[in-house]
């Protein structure tokens, strides 16, 4: 009788929408550790990478969701 009930159940999510989820949500997890790394930087390893203090404080304070466009796609 239960496999009954079991049939009768609403259809699982789609596949690809839990693989979409998963995967933006291991972006946003290896962004963070990015701008954490970028935090620790001292001044003269970001002069290396062309960037100034005031610049690299500023993209590490920045949300999970603020990324460069072409991210998104």
């Amino acid at each position: 009788m239960w496999m009954l009930d079991l049939a009768r159940r609403r259809p699982a999510p789609r596949a690809g929408l839990f693989v979409g989820v998963i995967r933006s949500l291991g972006r946003a997890r290896a962004l963070r550790r990015q701008r954490r790394a970028l935090a620790r930087l001292d001044r003269h390893l970001l002069a290396d990478i062309g960037l100034g203090a005031s610049e690299a404080r500023a993209e590490a304070t920045r949300r999970a969701w603020d990324v460069p466009p072409h991210w998104r796609q």
